[in-house]
């Protein structure tokens, strides 16, 4: 959940890690640090703030060919400086960076302090530098070698990077459960938690897989694992490039985002409607139509956003191909024993292809003999290495915490494959066809909605003073009322419940007065008179109303409306997330939040 940048090579390495720290930031992180050799020396330099603090505090007088550098999001120890990394051995020779959890610390850090090691930090990754050392000491062998036995000890996850001032020649990295890739230059190489870092530099990387530890040097790596087999790793290309990380004209990452849904959309969409047979194309998912027809449920697995939009893929599928769906949040999968059934296919949803709950259900799984599809934004990411198969979202890099355009994605990637389950099933062509036409037009319609911003934003400002907040769905509208609520929630801390409209009367109503406005979507399908109802009920009870909407309103029946274009019922749910998208972020930018990194939060949650 924070950021890993490292350099050995040719140039200059702390504005390398200082530019890759920032180009982190987006991850979510509460201190950072950096550490490089200079003079035979490590030179560290650690503050609790963002890296723009960092920046200031670092010695430009200082030149070095080779360092580490880290963002740190707490999980052991307040954010401070003390508890920030890089963290040190005793003698000041070894430098650890890490991201992830290390489950049994307390024992570690107990066996280290009885054997007189004085700690100074809270932290877990600490005594992973006193361990690194100590094995130097008794056992000898390469920096290699000794990070190999300390990790034999270790329980939990980790993605680590060390540095021995002994050694500046090299950095050792290694994983479990949390990302390291390796950048490929001329002479030089880089490492990092995530792309992003790298793209300004190199466009060739290598993924390294859980239980895998490299040396990395200025003229290459190698890799093996903890037990010394020796691993062969193949460079991938990176699609994205260095402009893909810049803002632009935007103020904010999450607008910019927004505003790139409709050609995030082409994208997705470009090569996968067939118009001959009306369908979808999914090929990477590598199912043929005999396959696709002996798939008796569909489950989506996923956490936050991405379990929303699993939500929304469940009713779509089920809608689409007749094939009972559901969504359960990734999180809680594996710990309650699940069954797994064979003729189930499990679709795992995670942006970054890295998100560690998911990860461990897609093991889960594979353990159990499931068949799990990836839908993941990265290439080359945790998930979709493990599951070795699925849809490529094709959203672009995601930089804003918030998740926009890959929820949009994820959604219309759902669509798909509800078309191309319901066409080798029991789906007309002329139903496909019908589909396959609203899913080209959903791009065109998203850029008609965003054309809205400025009257969506007046809304936002009239609301914002608004402490609580409902938002209201009913059936396919559900699930958007469930990611509408988080994205307030998220980024502007307005607290906001989703609740189902049929649920109102069963509870909620209760809390319905003129400091509590509701949020209804009344998309224009067959239940269109009901929600009207539903807008009824809560206005005679003084509750204020934005209704947002693909059908005609009577007038004066909401206090603000925000109109979405009409597609088919089934894609409507699709285009109502937009607006509730601009709705949050415009509310934030009222109340003044750092929108790109609310509090407590991350991009990639890459521990449990």
């Amino acid at each position: 959940m924070c950021g890993i940048v490292g350099y050995i090579g040719r140039r200059e390495a702390m504005p390398v890690l200082l530019e890759g720290l920032h180009r982190l930031e987006y991850r979510g992180y509460d201190s950072a640090g950096i550490a490089v050799v200079y003079r035979g020396k490590l030179q560290v330099t650690k503050t609790a703030g963002r890296v723009q603090d960092l920046r200031d505090r670092v010695n430009d007088k200082i030149k070095s060919n080779v360092g580490v550098g880290h963002t740190r999001w707490a999980t052991h120890g307040e954010p401070n400086e003390i508890n920030a990394h890089p963290h040190l051995d005793a003698e000041g020779h070894i430098a650890v960076v890490h991201n992830g959890i290390i489950e049994n610390a307390e024992q570690l850090r107990a066996q280290l302090t009885t054997a007189g090691v004085n700690l100074v930090s809270d932290t877990d990754t600490e005594a992973l530098a006193h361990l690194i050392a100590g094995e130097l000491r008794t056992g000898g062998g390469s920096l290699e070698d000794a990070v190999c036995r300390t990790l034999s000890r270790v329980e939990g996850t980790y993605g680590l990077l060390v540095i021995d001032v002994r050694h500046p020649d090299e950095l050792v990295v290694a994983r479990n459960g949390s990302p390291i890739v390796l950048g490929l230059g001329e002479s030089e190489m880089f490492v990092a938690s995530d792309v992003a870092a790298l793209v300004r530099h190199t466009q060739q990387v290598v993924y390294l897989d859980d239980g895998e530890v490299a040396t990395v040097r200025a003229n290459g790596y190698q890799t093996r694992t903890l037990d010394n087999q020796r691993t062969s790793k193949e460079p991938t290309t990176v699609e994205a490039d260095d402009g893909d990380y810049e803002l632009g004209a935007y103020e904010d990452y999450m607008r910019k985002e927004i505003h790139e849904q409709p050609e995030a959309l082409r994208r997705v969409l470009r090569g996968r409607l067939e118009d001959r047979f009306a369908t979808a194309r999914l090929g990477g998912i590598n199912l043929d139509p005999r396959e696709l027809r002996s798939v008796r449920r569909v489950k989506f697995l996923g956490c936050g956003s991405a379990y929303y939009a699993g939500q929304m893929g469940a009713v779509l599928v089920e809608e689409l191909a007749r094939v009972p769906a559901d969504a359960e949040p990734a999180s809680e999968f594996r710990y309650r024993n699940p069954v797994v059934d064979p003729d189930t296919l499990y679709i795992a949803i995670s942006q970054s292809g890295e998100t560690l709950d998911t990860l461990m259900a897609v093991q889960e799984l594979k353990r159990k003999g499931g068949q799990v599809l990836g839908a993941v934004n990265v290439v080359g990411s945790a998930i979709a290495r493990e599951c070795g198969r699925g849809v490529f979202l094709h959203a672009g890099p995601e930089i804003a915490v918030a998740s926009t355009k890959a929820l949009t994605n994820m959604a219309a990637s759902f669509a798909l494959l509800g078309v191309l389950l319901g066409r080798v099933r029991d789906m007309s062509a002329a139903e496909g066809a019908r589909l396959v036409d609203g899913l080209r037009a959903l791009p065109g319609q998203i850029e008609q909605i965003l054309a809205q911003e400025d009257n969506i934003a007046t809304i936002a400002g009239q609301f914002a003073g608004a402490d609580h907040m409902f938002y209201i769905g009913r059936v396919r509208a559900w699930p958007v009322a469930r990611e509408g609520a988080q994205k307030l929630k998220e980024i502007s801390y307005v607290h906001a419940e989703a609740y189902q409209a049929s649920e109102l009367k069963h509870g909620p109503l209760a809390l319905i007065d003129a400091s509590m406005p509701s949020v209804v979507l009344v998309p224009d399908d067959e239940l269109f008179a009901k929600n009207i109802s539903t807008i009824e009920q809560i206005k005679a009870r003084g509750g204020p109303v934005i209704a947002v909407t693909s059908g005609d309103l009577p007038a004066d029946l909401a206090d603000a409306v925000i109109k979405v274009p009409h597609n088919t019922p089934e894609l409507d749910p699709i285009l109502l997330t937009i607006p509730l998208q601009m709705f949050a972020y415009h509310t934030a930018a009222k109340l003044g939040r750092d929108i790109d990194k609310p509090r407590n939060l991350a991009k990639s949650v890459t521990v449990e």
